[in-house]
Order: structure tokens, then C-alpha cells, then sequence
């Protein structure tokens, strides 16, 4: 029986896929197995897969024809594990050694659903180390009663996939596949559906993954049209919280995050191609008049006075002909 199921998406990293893999090498065991998911790079990338395949214990290689996202190569991977747990690791981040290890004991232990864990911020030299916004550590919790409070940051909010591990029955009960075919804000969705429908959960205290900011290919990079999905996935949040037994306490704090990741790229327009800035602003629009009108208010209200005015300014945009989501 595989124990571990680690689920590596590689798109155009050949300079980054060596230490990636240099890292399994230094987490591998005899029951884990490294799905190495290659997007249809156009670089080198898949002559090193390639070779890792050979080389590395545990190594499963999967190419896509089609160049499909981050979610969906992340569900080819899924549908391709065996392990009674599974975790993910972005092709152009890198692990402690040991640090699997360590995570398997650590749901083992604790017996959950979902463990969620810290990690190291890297960009260019500088390194931070970054929280689950969650105080109780070590604790098995209800993962709905880590989703507010509303206007302070929460589990829900801290939506990175590879900080944590997963056990299976989650795949079995549809709660691990992401949204196919969103080129960003993928986490999203997903981190609330886990707290929304999971039943139990634990945040933690151990560091072990090395994320890589700053990265010239990185979607959080480029200000072109994929971007734009955040609000996909933002609807997608709302949507299905909105469904919710308890979506009167819940969707204030869904609204508000959706408001504020507006806010954010609104705040950084200058990043954006022009036609996709004028989306941006389009499409903001259209999504504030789709939400909740009385939740939106309130969510308004309790905000800044830079992001609120930034957003009723929006709010009051006149609609544009022909702009879906």
C-alpha cells in the first residue's frame, strides 16, 4: 500500500524542476510516490521529468498533450494517486529534507481529515516564514468552526494546496478535485469547500516547504487575461456558500474576501495589459451586482475607507454589454 501520494505540477520550470526534484530525493520512501504532472512545457522541463522518472524513487510521470492549468494538472495527479494520503508541491518550490515524513506522522497522529501547515515565503534571498491563521495547533477541530470570524484572516484565507496532507477518504467523497480549467485563484474554491463540507481538521506547527515568489512565469506574475479567473473562482465561493445550512453566518465573510481580492488588483492595475485592465474593471463590476446586495452593504461598511470608496465607485460603474465572468 502507497502511504504518501505527493502530486507535482511542472510547467516551463527548467530552471527551477532540478531542485524540486533534488528535495523528493531527500523525502523519499519506500511507500510514497512522487506524480510528476507535466503541462505541456515548452521548455526543457519534460527532457528532466524524463530523467527523474529513471532516477527517482517513487517516481510516476504523467504528460499532459494539452497545456490544461494548474487544477487540472493537479486533478490528473489525483486521479492518478494510490496513497492513503495525498499532498501537492508546486514544480518550482523544494522541501526540507524529511519534511514527508514528518507529515505523515503528523495526520497519523492526529487522525483527521486535513492537516494544514506553515511555510517559508522565498523571494530572491529573503525568507519569511508564514502561518495558518489559525492559534490552535496540535488540536483535531471542526474545519467550519476555522472559517470565521469575517473580518479577520482564517483558515479559508491561508488556501495554499501544498501546505498540508489529505487523506483519501476526501477524494472519495469529492471534496479533493479542484474547479478544471481555473488558470488562477484555484485554491479558492477548494479551501472552502474542505472547511465547508470536511469533517474534521488540525492545523500544525511544522515547517518543511519552500515557496518561491517572484517567479517570472508564475500566473501571480503576469497581468494578462488568465488572471482574470479569480473572479470564476470567487463565484464559484459564493455560490456554493450561498447553499450552505449556515450561509446566513457564512457568506459575510465570503463577500468581504471577494471584495478585498477586487480591491487588490484594482490596486495594482498599472500590472495589467490595457484591454485586460478595462476586463478587470468590467468584470469587478458585473460581480459586485451579483453578489448578496445586503451582504454586500455590510461587508462595505466594515471596510477601509480606500478599498470601500474604491469598490462603490465600481459598484456604480454602468453595466457593459457582452461581459460574463
Amino acid at each position: 500500500m502507497v502511504k504518501l501520494s505527493v502530486i507535482v505540477p511542472f510547467y516551463n520550470v527548467q530552471q527551477y524542476a532540478p531542485d524540486t526534484l533534488k528535495s523528493l530525493r531527500a523525502n523519499a520512501r519506500e511507500d510514497f510516490e512522487f506524480i510528476l504532472v507535466d503541462d505541456c512545457s515548452r521548455d526543457e522541463t519534460p527532457d528532466i521529468l524524463a530523467r527523474a522518472e529513471r532516477e527517482l524513487p517513487g517516481a510516476v510521470y504523467v504528460q499532459h498533450e494539452q497545456n490544461g492549468g494548474l487544477a487540472t494538472a493537479r486533478n490528473t495527479g489525483i486521479d492518478k494517486a494510490r496513497g492513503e494520503y495525498l499532498t501537492f508541491l508546486d514544480g518550482d518550490d523544494w522541501l526540507a529534507p524529511g519534511y514527508y515524513p514528518q507529515l505523515v506522522s503528523a495526520i497519523e497522529e492526529l487522525g483527521c481529515d486535513f492537516v494544514r501547515t506553515d511555510h517559508v515565503q522565498c523571494t530572491a534571498r529573503a525568507r519569511s516564514v508564514h502561518r495558518v491563521p489559525n492559534g490552535r495547533r496540535g488540536v483535531v477541530m471542526n474545519p467550519r468552526d476555522a472559517i470565521l470570524p469575517a473580518d479577520r484572516s482564517t483558515s479559508v484565507d491561508y488556501a495554499y494546496a501544498w501546505a498540508g496532507v489529505y487523506h483519501r477518504r476526501l477524494v472519495e467523497r469529492g471534496l479533493l478535485h479542484f474547479t478544471h480549467g481555473l488558470r488562477t485563484a484555484e485554491d479558492r474554491p477548494w479551501i472552502w469547500k474542505l472547511h465547508r463540507e470536511a469533517e474534521s481538521f488540525a492545523t500544525v506547527g511544522l515547517l518543511g516547504v519552500f515557496y518561491r515568489r517572484g517567479v517570472a512565469s508564475s500566473l501571480t506574475q503576469i497581468g494578462d487575461v488568465r488572471q482574470l479567473d479569480f473572479i470564476r473562482a470567487f463565484d464559484q465561493v459564493i455560490a456554493e456558500t450561498a447553499q450552505d445550512r449556515d450561509a446566513d453566518k457564512l457568506l459575510p465573510k465570503a463577500v468581504r474576501t471577494y471584495c478585498a481580492i477586487i480591491s487588490h488588483h484594482l490596486g495594482s492595475i498599472e500590472r495589467f495589459e490595457p484591454a485586460v485592465a478595462r476586463k478587470l474593471k468590467s468584470m469587478s463590476a458585473v460581480a459586485l451586482r451579483r453578489m448578496p446586495q445586503d451582504v454586500l452593504d455590510e461587508a462595505l461598511d466594515s471596510m477601509d475607507i480606500q478599498r470601500a470608496t474604491r469598490l462603490r465607485r465600481l459598484r456604480r460603474r454602468p453595466a457593459a454589454t457582452g461581459v460574463a465572468a
